[in-house]
């Protein structure tokens, strides 16, 4: 595969337990070798990279250059389904190689320690949610950065379609009152896909004043905020008991229920987002959103 020297070069960092991002995200770059995508341990991604249509619907902007994952074969894997030309052996060798970094892995744990060399060296970085599961270790990432806006953090869920409403649905539900929000899977992982979608539902409601934490026997966790305004959130991960996420709203008129259905847009308009930043100059999702995520992520892990 040839890359246009005009297009923003990418390094991608995987691969975390049951997070199949490098191939998806690099793909939506790059676009993607089928034979070898059938072969990709997550066989939802060829299921909906299939359904796009490649050149069409990648991101024209930049391409994916250089990968490193902990394991040279998953890398050569990653690199033949993607169609990246480069694999590194350590991934601090991507500096001075690419324009920007996509920190693909969901391990917040690692996430400093792996942030850290490309934010020493002012390259902007993508990295995947959860950021950071305190805000204390999020205080720790952010003071690396070398400009305001070098991070860029999200649940590409945020810019999920399906989880957002429309001026019509606002007028339809009246007053909101309350929001639900489940997801799969677990707490730390997994509660920044419906939290993020939430708050930019209901934008200011001021600060929080009560979380209330409950965690049944066989694992899920709900976590209710309640606001300033008397609004009322609440977040629940579900362990194994679901494959569905999803936000139900409650208004004074009607309810809504909103379920996530498009992978591949959710993530195609966020990594978009990330290049908008770096080539048009956009602000990244702010700080102080972030670190409101992550308090109601800190809340459902402190609180019992």
């Amino acid at each position: 595969m040839e890359h246009d020297e005009q297009k923003l070069k990418l390094g991608i960092l995987g691969l975390s337990e049951g997070n199949g991002h490098p191939y998806s995200w690099s793909a939506i770059f790059n676009g993607y070798d089928p034979e070898a995508m059938r072969t990709c341990p997550f066989p939802v991604i060829p299921e909906y990279l299939g359904r796009q249509r490649f050149p069409d619907d990648s991101i024209a902007e930049a391409t994916v250059t250089h990968i490193w994952t902990q394991e040279r074969t998953i890398s050569e894997h990653v690199a033949r389904a993607s169609r990246i030309p480069n694999v590194v052996d350590r991934y601090e060798d991507m500096i001075g190689q690419v324009d920007g970094i996509l920190l693909a892995r969901d391990d917040a744990e690692n996430h400093l320690t792996m942030s850290e060399p490309f934010l020493r060296a002012g390259l902007p970085v993508y990295i995947d949610k959860p950021l950071a599961l305190t805000r204390k270790e999020a205080d720790r990432i952010y003071l690396r950065q070398k400009y305001d806006g070098q991070i860029f953090t999200c649940s590409a869920l945020a810019f999920s379609k399906e989880l957002m409403l429309t001026p019509e649905d606002r007028a339809r539900l009246g007053s909101i009152g309350r929001i639900e929000g489940s997801t799969m899977k677990d707490w730390p992982k997994y509660s920044p896909h419906i939290i993020e979608p939430v708050l930019n539902i209901i934008g200011d409601q001021g600060a929080i004043t009560d979380f209330h934490v409950s965690q049944s026997p066989a694992g899920m966790k709900t976590v209710e905020v309640a606001w300033e305004t008397d609004l009322e959130t609440s977040f629940s991960a579900l362990g194994p008991h679901t494959r569905s996420i999803e936000i139900i709203v409650i208004g004074d008129r009607s309810l809504k229920r909103l379920v996530f259905a498009d992978s591949f847009g959710a993530f195609k308009a966020a990594l978009q987002a990330f290049i908008d930043g770096i080539q048009k100059r956009r602000p990244p999702i702010s700080r102080e959103f972030v670190m409101k995520v992550i308090s109601i992520i800190e809340a459902g892990m402190t609180h019992e």
